[in-house]
């Protein structure tokens, strides 16, 4: 097993757990994946890249929401908003949102864009008539979710000892775990996706 997109990789989830040997490589990968997934799943965005192209509808004739975009290869919308995606925009004819890569003080990806120059977003009901071709996603993990991505997969991996969610006893009686710790909470909020509509 190899941990797929993670967002720490062995080595550093081994130290975080003071574990040397190789006996549990398999089980921590796993971890560290699955860890990886459920931040995926909690801020509504991955933060890995991939290559591709991908159709949006615009909220309106100036502006289109996108998935995290690290970089713009080429944009594209549908003249006829037939599915043909026919006319090339040029640098001039668009703006990339959030400006200078910011959102909330956090380095962010582009993920509105806005019509600025000649074009404007066709809109015809509900259907795709933007075309983006790029890298999706961030160019980089931050910080914040690698660790993360640490205090997760450690807790998966010591879910063995606490069976049926008990993570032991103390004065007032059985200690329970909780479905999300706050320290991930408070880590990944800010990088949870916001939508417009």
């Amino acid at each position: 097993m190899a941990i797929t997109n993670g967002y720490t990789d062995l080595t550093t989830i081994k130290l975080s757990l003071g574990i040397t040997d190789t006996v549990d490589d398999t089980w921590l990968e796993i971890c560290v994946t699955a860890a990886s997934r459920a931040i995926d799943n909690f801020t509504e965005r991955v933060f890995y890249t991939t290559d591709g192209s991908r159709v949006y509808i615009p909220y309106d004739n100036f502006m289109v929401e996108i998935d995290d975009l690290a970089s713009l290869t080429s944009l594209k919308t549908s003249t006829n908003v037939d599915g043909v995606f026919d006319q090339t925009w040029g640098a001039n004819d668009r703006q990339l949102e959030p400006l200078n890569g910011i959102a909330g003080g956090i380095p962010s990806p582009t993920t509105h864009i806005r019509a600025v120059g000649d074009y404007w977003f066709p809109t015809a009901g509900q259907e795709a008539t933007v075309e983006v071709t790029g890298t999706f996603g961030w160019s980089a993990v931050p910080d914040a979710v690698e660790q993360a991505c640490i205090l997760q997969a450690a807790r998966y991996f010591k879910r063995a000892d606490s069976p049926m969610g008990v993570a032991g006893f103390d004065a007032m009686g059985v200690v329970r775990l909780s479905r999300i710790d706050p320290d991930i909470a408070t880590l990944l909020e800010p990088y949870c996706r916001i939508r417009m509509a």
